[in-house]
């Protein structure tokens, strides 16, 4: 079913299914920083912050990364996950610079089927095959406890409600 956002106030439509508080997380395979194939399972038994945005390279995205590592970083048993399309080179040289060493960025390049799995699949307008921006928050059985996809692409999520869950 499509979802609609918007960027500068403009219909963006989506496709999939965004996940739900209560409902199970969507087993998924992404591309590390070196460029290997990670699966949600590599982080059984943590919980999961998964921070969803469309790329490094725009303020918001930065600065929602900065903030994950910040407040999230050192959460006991919790790993935060910076999920967009862009490339490993590019986030890793993002988080290198910024010394950001508390967040694992992953790509979707190799496994577009994330973007439709989690509902943030971009489908028109100047964005169209990035990642809309949401915040989803996994317990340690990989069930959803918090969701946000952020209506507004240039706003930033609700850092609060995703962390009071943790």
């Amino acid at each position: 079913m499509p979802t609609n956002v918007t960027l500068d106030g403009n219909p963006i439509e989506l496709s999939g299914t965004f996940p739900q508080t209560g409902h199970n997380a969507a087993p998924f395979t992404l591309t590390s920083s070196d460029l290997e194939d990670v699966k949600l399972d590599n982080w059984a038994g943590k919980r999961k912050i998964l921070n969803i945005i469309p790329s490094i390279d725009t303020g918001v995205c930065a600065a929602s990364t900065r903030k994950f590592n910040e407040k999230a970083g050192n959460l006991e048993n919790t790993v935060v996950l910076v999920i967009s399309a862009d490339l490993p080179f590019a986030a890793a040289r993002f988080c290198g610079a910024e010394g950001l060493d508390k967040v694992e960025t992953l790509s979707t390049f190799r496994n577009y089927s994330f973007q439709q799995d989690y509902g943030v699949a971009i489908q028109n307008g100047p964005l169209a095959g990035l990642c809309a921006r949401a915040v989803v928050v996994l317990d340690e059985n990989d069930k959803v406890i918090h969701s946000e996809l952020v209506s507004e692409i240039k706003n930033e999520p609700d850092y609060e409600a995703a962390l009071k869950v943790l």
